[in-house]
């Protein structure tokens, strides 16, 4: 028996902060894993991007096949998170820097396909109005299940086994829930195999500005939400011991990826109501300046510099939701599964840039200018979603908001 609809867009939600807790588990440990097992830096960026190639590759694939549109979608998402939570456990069976460690990360990224675009479409079938808030609480629900496992470390006493363990007890419990969600009215049929379908998302312009200002955001989310726990540890070493530094540099992660799930809710309700350009542009700004701006800190009070990391974890955010409500709204209802598959894809396919470029700017130009270069997205991003806000089609956007 399946839910209603609010019963059923909480349970996704659930499912999605249960679920998506994999893939920041092993990540969230880096800082521990530094301190007291010696991970070289190289093998701690891969720690994250095997994840981001996995997904890269998984979504390419599901893109290809249609997956997202062509499957039972609570079928698809409960196999893919029973794979990708055990994959995440297994990461206990050897040590930390084996390449089995980085192919399992790999397998946990690629299920990873069938998590996060599945969830956003689910919810979509049961949008009146609201797409842009019910959007917003799927990315919501992934940025509070990212930022879990930073909670679960610091409670654990920088156990980090302990972190990896409870992730995917979290993710199997998802994978149950899911079953209970109902599918809503707005459902299209399925479409038939072409590969070629995928392309869409680039042939078509309004798709093509919505997906380069989404683009623009994810030059700077990944690259953030990755080093900044590892900033917070290297600032707080001034200052502190340092076990006290690594346990508030888990704790100021977690509240500073945690606000971007209130971002991303707040957002959401905003740009139904003002435009999904406006609230995309006006959020870009804000992180981008964060970016420049935080370095600054390094060294400097904690409370100071957690409260800009709030802010940064608040804005940097709050136009994701955003920009996969744009694609729902602008694609063929029989092909928003694919749509929001290739535009995921292609952003988290554009981290493994950003994610890698942090250490070595680091070690040029130390924590005080190397976030400054994510700035960068969000002027490509907001000059994306300006593009779009000029031509008609962004009349489909939020009920004529643009």
């Amino acid at each position: 028996m399946t839910a209603g609809r609010t019963l059923s867009l909480i349970l996704v939600t659930a499912a999605g902060v249960a679920a998506v807790a994999l893939w920041f588990s092993a990540s969230a440990v880096v800082p521990a894993l530094k301190s007291q097992e010696g991970l070289d830096d190289f093998t701690a960026s891969l720690f994250s991007s095997a994840v981001q190639i996995g997904f890269v590759c998984g979504t390419l694939a599901s893109a290809i096949l249609g997956l997202a549109d062509r499957l039972d979608m609570r079928r698809f998402f409960a196999i893919s998170t029973v794979i990708a939570a055990t994959a995440n456990a297994a990461i206990l069976l050897f040590e930390p820097g084996s390449p089995v460690v980085i192919a399992m990360r790999f397998v946990t990224g690629a299920c990873m396909a069938g998590i996060y675009p599945v969830a956003m479409k689910i919810v979509t079938t049961w949008a009146k109005g609201d797409m842009g808030l019910l959007v917003g609480l799927v990315v919501g629900a992934v940025t509070l299940g990212s930022a879990v496992p930073h909670l679960f470390n610091a409670l654990a006493g920088i156990d980090w086994q302990a972190t990896l363990i409870t992730a995917s007890l979290s993710a199997y419990s998802a994978a149950a829930m899911i079953m209970f969600v109902g599918i809503g009215p707005n459902l299209g049929k399925s479409p038939p195999f072409d590969p070629h379908l995928a392309l869409q998302a680039w042939r078509i312009k309004s798709l093509r500005f919505a997906n380069l200002g989404y683009l623009g955001h994810m030059w700077e989310l990944y690259a953030m939400w990755v080093w900044v726990g590892v900033f917070l540890y290297a600032s707080f070493k001034l200052s502190m011991v340092d076990q006290d530094a690594l346990v508030y540099a888990s704790l100021g992660t977690f509240g500073a990826v945690g606000m971007g799930a209130i971002g991303a809710i707040a957002a959401g309700l905003a740009a139904d109501r003002l435009g999904r350009t406006t609230i995309t542009i006006a959020s870009m700004a804000v992180s981008g300046a964060c970016s420049l701006v935080v370095g600054f800190l390094f060294g400097a009070s904690p409370i100071l510099l957690i409260g800009l990391c709030l802010i940064w974890g608040f804005a940097i955010v709050a136009d994701s939701a955003q920009f996969s409500a744009s694609v729902a709204e602008l694609s063929d209802p029989s092909l928003i599964g694919t749509m929001l598959t290739v535009q995921t894809g292609a952003g988290f396919l554009l981290t493994l840039a950003t994610i890698h470029l942090i250490p070595p700017l680091v070690e040029m130009v130390s924590w005080r200018y190397a976030f400054a270069f994510l700035a960068i997205g969000p002027v490509v991003g907001i000059w994306g979603m300006a593009r779009l806000r000029a031509i008609p089609e962004s009349l489909k956007l939020a009920n004529g908001r643009r």
